[in-house]
């Protein structure tokens, strides 16, 4: 698949459903995929490896999945915090659609799958978890980035997973001398060729 179909709004290819039978949170479950989205085939390898290293988010309140695709780190953080309203946003309005899809179907109403300017400016975070869309360029992760980590509530966490030699490194830096001293920058873990870093608001 074209790489660039997944974060454009409208994807070039035609919209045709077809079950995709995946494991989340510990279940086998069957949802909904489609083309034009990222890893519309499955649960891919850097997404994979964030839900194993990442603990449990927040059990309450906000919480934030940047570019969700289909859905599956958005419905493992609803499963998994049932009391939480999950913000799913993507600027690829067939992954926003899939994403709703699938929480309904499996019976979650917790999810709010959204584009990213209809969330309201007031809305804090006590997770994010992303496995942030490195290709479409580094300015433009940068903004994507410093747009949501800084909504995090005190003691927050963003989880991120970067493929190594995507640069994973270098964000950590970026992101340390970006956000500033109010933000604790760390890799929390290293698996098949991807770093998990974390964000941790301090104050």
């Amino acid at each position: 698949m074209d790489q660039a179909h997944y974060f454009t709004a409208e994807p070039g290819v035609p919209d045709v459903r077809r079950p995709l039978r995946v494991v989340l949170d510990g279940r086998e479950v069957t949802l909904r995929t489609a083309g034009g989205i990222f890893s519309p085939d499955g649960i891919d390898k850097g997404t994979a490896v964030l839900l194993a290293e990442a603990p449990a988010p927040a059990a309450e309140g906000h919480l934030l999945d940047i570019g969700c695709g289909w859905g599956p780190i958005a419905l493992t953080m609803a499963l998994r915090s049932p009391a939480a309203t999950v913000h799913a946003v993507d600027v690829n309005t067939r992954s926003l659609s899939l994403t709703g899809e699938n929480a309904a179907l499996l019976g979650l109403d917790n999810v709010a799958p959204e584009l990213p300017e209809a969330v309201g400016p007031e809305v804090r975070f006590g997770t994010i978890w992303s496995n942030p869309p490195i290709r479409i360029g580094k300015a433009a992760l940068h903004e994507l980035l410093t747009t949501w980590l800084p909504r995090l509530i005190v003691g927050g966490e963003a989880w991120l997973v970067v493929q190594k030699n995507l640069g994973s490194d270098s964000l950590a830096l970026w992101l340390a001398q970006e956000l500033g001293d109010a933000y604790d920058v760390a890799r929390a873990a290293t698996s098949k060729g991807f770093r998990v870093l974390v964000v941790t608001r301090t104050r």
